[in-house]
């Protein structure tokens, strides 16, 4: 009886059969992004956003508020009578467009993320109490947030303007209290539908407190669509803060932000074009890139929507 010899297995061929690890989240993310075409375009016009505030000192051709008196309203170089000093042309005071407008990035950007941090910390704290602890708590702060998505959010911003005075600052005050009701809601909705499951259940029984179930157990998982919203976002305080400088009560002149710099031009809008268009462009592409980034990170996050 001939003893059946063993046939060494190599380690390639011992490993074919093992599932491979799980890709890295972010990887994951990344893989599902960059299948929406218009959010990896979005995401691309962002980046460069952000890198022209960053170098904002080292790439503007001239200072944003320095005056060339003798060079109003001069138009682009590619129009008769423009000039290469001022690629962009000048605006009615002699000052350069292009520096204006990249000077103008950097401002929009610290309004889009000072405005959106505020409101996203108040409003996940309000949602948290009332998902959470529901009964008076949840009617008292529900009912607070109804009455101001009542309102008009412009018209509600320019209330709360008009009662800290104009300015900047008070301007992303005003954008971040409009945009609180939005991200309660959503944080609220979230920590309801999050409340139900057994984790939460096993928390409670391994006797884990209340501020650690909401903040270490429950919040992690509501922050797939708050992301998404927080990013979307930064498109509506950008248009917010734009519409506040329009009306003379956002950034004050001579500060570059896109909403004074349309206000200031609109009665040269027929006989120089630039004035207006330019900074009207800079709001446009920047609210769409948002955008775009926005519904492809949604898509991402969303496990109903993956492709």
């Amino acid at each position: 009886m001939n003893n059946a010899t063993s046939t060494p297995i190599s380690p390639a061929a011992a490993s074919a059969g093992t599932p491979s690890a799980p890709p890295h989240p972010a990887l994951e993310l990344w893989s599902y992004f960059r299948q929406n075409r218009g959010a990896v375009i979005g995401l691309a016009i962002i980046i460069l956003m952000v890198l022209t505030a960053l170098l904002a000192d080292f790439i503007a051709p001239h200072s944003a508020i320095e005056q060339f008196r003798d060079a109003t309203l001069v138009p682009p170089v590619w129009q008769a009578g423009g000039s290469s000093k001022f690629l962009l042309g000048t605006d009615p005071v002699g000052r350069d467009m292009l520096s204006r407008l990249i000077h103008g990035a950097r401002l929009s950007l610290i309004i889009g993320l000072v405005s959106v941090t505020l409101s996203l910390a108040i409003g996940i704290l309000l949602g948290l109490l009332s998902g959470y602890f529901r009964g008076m708590v949840e009617i008292a702060i529900m009912r607070l947030m109804d009455i101001m998505l009542a309102l008009p959010s412009l018209l509600l911003a320019v209330a709360v303007v008009a009662i800290l005075g104009p300015g900047l600052m008070n301007a992303m005050y005003a954008i971040a209290i409009v945009m609180v009701p939005h991200y309660a809601r959503q944080t609220r909705a979230a920590v309801i539908g999050e409340m139900s499951r057994d984790y939460v259940s096993a928390s409670r029984i391994a006797g884990a407190g209340t501020l650690r179930i909401m903040f270490n157990c429950v919040l992690p998982n509501c922050l797939a669509p708050l992301i998404v919203q927080a990013t979307l976002g930064f498109s509506t305080a950008i248009l917010d803060a734009a519409a506040l400088g329009f009306l003379g009560l956002g950034a004050q002149p001579p500060t570059p932000e896109w909403g004074s710099m349309l206000a200031s031009a609109m009665e040269f809008i027929q006989s120089a074009w630039w004035v207006v268009t330019f900074p009207g462009l800079a709001i446009l592409i920047s609210v769409l890139a948002f955008n775009l980034m926005g519904d492809g990170l949604r898509d991402a996050l969303d496990p109903k929507l993956k492709r």
